[in-house]
């Protein structure tokens, strides 16, 4: 599988011991999105899982806690949190924030957009994906939070910041929603795009 500018800018921040875990939890991923694909998400094991990555099961749960985890885990919120202090001080927060989604956004679905699509839908369809995957959206919506509120010099607990914390990520759920229930055809950033415009011009209706 190619990596992305992103993944290749993650792997080398980390050491070579820590490259190495990475690659076996991709590895650990990969095989248990097709065995999801292939047998369904409910009657494959941990143990299937970690057969067809030849490691053992006390290795899946060093990389996996859960089965659950390997549908949600990913890499990225560090970048984005980067990138978004990284962004010039006189952009908008939305704008700020359109600039990092599209860069990072783009170049993950360049890399593997499939795997995003598959990984999206089993979010969607599994309850219990459903109800972790709500946990970890809430905390990257805190500490999208914290990074904004770094940058305007205003408090994280700030009700304002929280709100449009929250109004972002709703902006994000339903454009993803909306490029998976259409097959992933939609063009997402275009869908984001007019998610964020929407947001900064007040959600008229």
């Amino acid at each position: 599988m190619s990596t992305s500018p992103l993944e290749r800018s993650l792997e080398q921040r980390l050491g070579l011991r820590e490259r190495k875990k990475l690659k076996t939890r991709r590895s650990i991923q990969e095989h248990a999105l097709r065995l999801f694909q292939e047998q369904g998400y409910e009657a494959t094991t941990v143990e299937q899982i970690a057969e067809a990555a030849e490691v053992s099961p006390s290795t899946f749960f060093r990389y996996f806690p859960t089965k659950e985890d390997t549908v949600l885990t990913d890499e990225y919120d560090p970048l984005i949190l980067e990138a978004l202090r990284g962004q010039p001080a006189e952009l908008s927060p939305t704008e700020a924030l359109r600039n990092v989604l599209r860069e990072l956004i783009g170049e993950m679905l360049a890399a593997d957009r499939q795997r995003i699509l598959d990984r999206s839908r089993l979010m969607l369809a599994v309850p219990a994906l459903r109800a972790r995957q709500w946990e970890q959206t809430r905390e990257t919506q805190d500490r999208i939070v914290e990074a904004l509120a770094e940058r305007l010099g205003r408090p994280a607990g700030d009700f304002e910041l929280r709100a449009f914390g929250a109004a972002l990520i709703a902006v994000w759920e339903t454009t993803l929603l909306a490029w998976v229930e259409n097959g992933g055809e939609d063009d997402i950033l275009a869908l984001l795009d007019h998610g964020l415009d929407y947001l900064a011009a007040g959600c008229p209706l």
